[in-house]
């Protein structure tokens, strides 16, 4: 049953008894060292100090977005037991940041850099040193600002404001783009471990710990029916600490068998089968087999946008949009926020309803942000009380503010 309400930005549509997804899943994820990972992360940390910075100056996140950002791999040399960077990774900071407000100059570059240069201390080390920053930040004006006189257009001060008070998202918060957030909940069992699988190699586990030759540019593609698994995953390892063939063949044994163990917890009963760097030809010394423990070292490309959604994981079979929210505004960028706030709500519907939760916002560019054109709502359960639903959605979309206050502060991961 569907029931379409009229709001005062648009249209909420509420379809309870809706089909459950099927059994059949394909998932993917990306790693925390896979280069798309790399630049999604890099380009959001990017806003988030840009945005720390501005608050702290001058009390607002004045206007910038990050979510251009590419890396392009560098190459290197491997060797049993050693390895090198032969050439640096190239970071193309693609972008713009208002530099100055109220005529006090903003260091975009320098924050840029400390904040690149940190990042790779942090998750590739290897690299950190062996970096060529590139800055393609520009503060033109969007489209809009026409001249007809000598009066100056707003829009050619939202990036070089006079002060706060030219920032017009203090006084109302309008949407920057027509554009899609989606979310659903919950995840499957089988979701829960992929993302589960591909964090214990990638990033800081008690395998990983105890296993230091393991790399994070760790990768993920699934296949489950409901009954049994099929999952190809690369994980590799670091050059310096694998002394020869035998020593790596040993280490993906190790692998293995730690899929095998945590599959067993988290999919117990179930059949699953483990593909572990199908490309290796150990005969041949071909092997997953790098110095920083990712492909980016080894002319791979990362771009913002082409790795994890918002909630983490690539599932082609639920509803998912390619939006790259990682880099943009976290006051209004709808392509950031109505995806958060989809993925939160589809959440908390599921919990209210104990059936699957489907949530699309869909925004009109310069409508209120907190008044989507259209909104659609798809559960499960046939017996929902719409106001209820109704009331749920309304307090989401009065959260932007709070949202905004958790970006800034860290105190969202995003993919």
């Amino acid at each position: 049953m569907r029931e379409t309400i009229t709001t005062e930005g648009g249209y909420l549509s509420i379809e309870t008894g809706a089909a459950k997804p099927g059994a059949t899943t394909i998932v993917e994820r990306k790693g925390l060292g896979h280069p798309d990972t790399l630049a999604d992360h890099l380009a959001e940390r990017l806003s988030r100090a840009y945005s720390r910075y501005t608050v702290e100056r001058f009390g607002a996140v004045l206007h910038h977005n990050f979510d251009k950002l590419a890396l392009l791999g560098g190459a290197s040399e491997v060797r049993y037991g050693a390895g090198r960077m032969t050439a640096p990774v190239r970071v193309l900071v693609n972008g713009r940041a208002a530099p100055v407000c109220g005529g006090e100059e903003i260091p975009v570059e320098e924050i840029v850099e400390a904040e690149v240069r940190a990042f790779f201390a942090e998750r590739l080390p290897e690299v950190s040193e062996h970096l060529d920053i590139t800055f393609n930040i520009t503060s033109n004006s969007s489209p809009g600002a026409v001249l007809t006189g000598d009066v100056v257009p707003d829009r050619t001060r939202w990036f070089n404001p006079r002060s706060i008070d030219d920032l017009r998202e203090r006084r109302i918060r309008l949407s920057n783009d027509t554009s899609l957030g989606t979310g659903w909940a919950p995840e499957n069992p089988f979701e829960s471990f992929v993302r589960e699988l591909v964090d214990h190699f990638s990033g800081e586990s008690d395998f990983t710990l105890s296993h230091a030759w393991c790399g994070s540019d760790v990768k993920l593609m699934g296949y489950w029916d409901g009954e049994q698994a099929d999952v190809v995953l690369c994980v590799p390892q670091k050059s310096r600490l694998v002394a020869s063939r035998a020593e790596y063949v040993r280490n993906t044994e190790s692998v293995l068998a730690e899929c095998h163990r945590l599959a067993g917890l988290r999919l117990p009963g179930a059949e699953t089968r483990f593909r572990l760097n199908a490309r290796d030809v150990p005969e041949k010394d071909e092997l997953y087999l790098t110095y920083t423990g990712s492909s980016i070292e080894s002319g791979d490309e990362g771009v913002v946008g082409r790795g994890n959604r918002v909630n983490g994981l690539i599932t082609p079979l639920r509803p998912m949009n390619l939006e790259g929210a990682n880099g943009k505004n976290p006051v209004y960028h709808v392509g950031k926020l109505y995806n958060i706030a989809a993925q939160r709500l589809a959440q908390r519907l599921y919990e209210a309803t104990d059936g699957h939760a489907e949530v699309h916002l869909v925004s009109t560019t310069g409508q209120r942000l907190d008044q989507p054109w259209r909104i659609l709502v798809r559960l499960s359960s046939p017996d929902v009380e719409t106001d209820k639903v109704q009331a749920l959605v309304a307090e989401s979309l009065e959260g932007f503010p709070a949202l905004t206050d958790e970006l800034v502060s860290d105190g969202i991961v995003l993919s």
